[in-house]
């Protein structure tokens, strides 16, 4: 069972009442901050993981 188009429209207008049509776009623009970064993170996490193994 996915979500429905009338799930999603549920979520919007529950989200919309809690935080307001104008604190909206601010609130999904630190989303947006926040997955870049956890991106950025995860790509850090794995290009520090490829060092070479024999060390003396």
């Amino acid at each position: 069972m996915g979500l429905s188009f009338l799930h999603l429209l549920l979520i919007l207008i529950v989200v919309l009442v809690i935080f307001g049509a104008g604190r909206l776009p601010k609130v999904m623009g630190d989303v947006g901050k926040g997955i870049r970064n956890l991106r950025e993170g995860l790509k850090g996490e794995e290009e520090g993981n490829a060092e070479p193994k024999d060390k003396p």
